[in-house]
């Protein structure tokens, strides 16, 4: 796709932002999950204090290959908790982080939680013993100097680092600083008790969406003073929604590298997604070329979707609200059945349009839009996504 200017808001930013419907769509937990499980120190105001941070620690940091026979393990008899490692031509044995420890476990086939759990000098005799008799003979360390030398990540000799600061910079191309230099910012708050999204929320440690550890990074920006209209609501008003993107990496191969861009139409206190349509996503394995793909692939993907113009997206939905394929109530029955609905969730989906919209479903969308509320009605994970996967297939097929 070539890259073309974003189509102009609906309508200006305005003092308590848009009314919003988010019984629609469905709704995304990953960016909540990330918010919840993250401290202060793990949580940034900007796009710039993220990147000094870690950009900052990647040029702390080196990476070599490693003979595992040449890996010596120090344990101190009268410190039962330390453990070193003094690696081949180094000056000062370096400790593994508690994330390095287990991949040096793993590498070795001995359970991490079992040697966690023993005297560092019983844990250090086993570490020796797997090391010395590894059948792969190298290893790729990642060192870290910040007052002491820290073993990062011991992988495999072909992994293909991408630094997390690489991705920061990649985002910041497109979103600057982050906080509303640019179309890309922080998400405001929904107001559940008016139904509003407001998008000039102060950014705080309670409300951003940036984040980094000892051991990944994660960032979710919006586009939500530029909502977009793509069809019109039960009562006349403009069904909007906002652009998003949420990206993560792991330079130390806690994670993959991925990306996800998706349309929503408010995003929570809880920092839930609600109304998202459209979802994709990219990910990059850490393989030996791992940042030719990020180089070639995922970064001009980013970009292409922060400078493109949804009028496909609108498109698709005017063509999924106007496609009829149902008129009676033996004919939505039959559309549902033949699509591998049970008569009991056919009935279900019907009776959710139906509650919603005051009319029984007929187009494509409407169909879609029952599709996804039950689905947040499944407790189970693995229904929900099934749920949710047949009704983006539908979707998918409007032609």
């Amino acid at each position: 796709m070539g890259v073309v200017e974003v189509l102009d808001p609906v309508a200006p930013a305005r003092a308590g932002g848009w009314k919003v419907d988010v019984s629609r769509g469905e709704r995304n937990g990953r960016v909540s999950s990330e918010w919840f499980n993250r401290p202060d120190d793990e949580r940034y105001l900007s796009l710039d204090d993220l990147w000094a941070n870690v950009k900052g620690r990647s040029e702390r940091s080196r990476s070599r290959v490693v003979q595992t026979a040449d890996i010596r393990i120090e344990a101190a008899r009268d410190n039962p908790e330390r453990l070193h490692l003094m690696l081949p031509k180094a000056h000062e044995p370096v400790a593994p982080t508690h994330w390095a420890f287990g991949q040096l476990a793993s590498i070795v086939g001995a359970p991490a939680s079992y040697l966690r759990q023993l005297p560092a000098p019983l844990a250090g005799i086993n570490l020796q013993y797997g090391l010395t008799n590894h059948r792969a003979e190298q290893v790729k360390t990642f060192e870290t100097e910040d007052g002491r030398t820290e073993l990062r990540a011991v992988t495999g000799p072909d992994y293909g680092r991408i630094h997390d600061h690489e991705l920061v910079e990649a985002v910041q191309r497109i979103a600057g600083n982050g906080t509303g230099d640019t179309r890309w910012k922080v998400p405001g708050v929904l107001d559940w008790s008016t139904g509003f999204y407001n998008p000039d929320v102060e950014i705080s440690r309670d409300t951003t969406t940036l984040y980094a550890s000892d051991r990944d990074v994660f960032l979710f920006l919006v586009d939500d003073h530029n909502p977009i209209e793509a069809g019109r609501l039960p009562d006349g008003s403009p069904d909007l929604y906002f652009r998003g993107f949420y990206c993560w990496n792991s330079e130390v191969g806690a994670k993959t590298l991925g990306m996800a861009s998706f349309y929503l139409r408010a995003v929570c206190q809880n920092r839930n997604l609600w109304g998202v349509e459209d979802f994709q996503e990219i990910t990059i394995r850490h393989s030996k070329y791992a940042a030719s793909r990020f180089a070639h692939e995922a970064a001009p993907a980013l970009t292409r979707f922060a400078n493109s113009s949804p009028q496909g997206f609108v498109n698709g939905i005017k063509a999924a609200r106007q496609q009829i394929v149902a008129r009676t109530d033996e004919d939505r029955d039959d559309f549902l059945r033949k699509r591998g609905f049970s008569k009991a969730e056919s009935g279900k989906i019907i009776e959710k349009v139906l509650m919603e919209e005051g009319r029984p479903p007929e187009s494509i969308f409407d169909f879609v839009q029952g599709i996804t509320r039950l689905a947040r009605d499944k407790t189970q994970q693995d229904a929900r996504l099934d749920m949710e996967g047949r009704a983006k297939k539908l979707l998918d097929r409007v032609g």
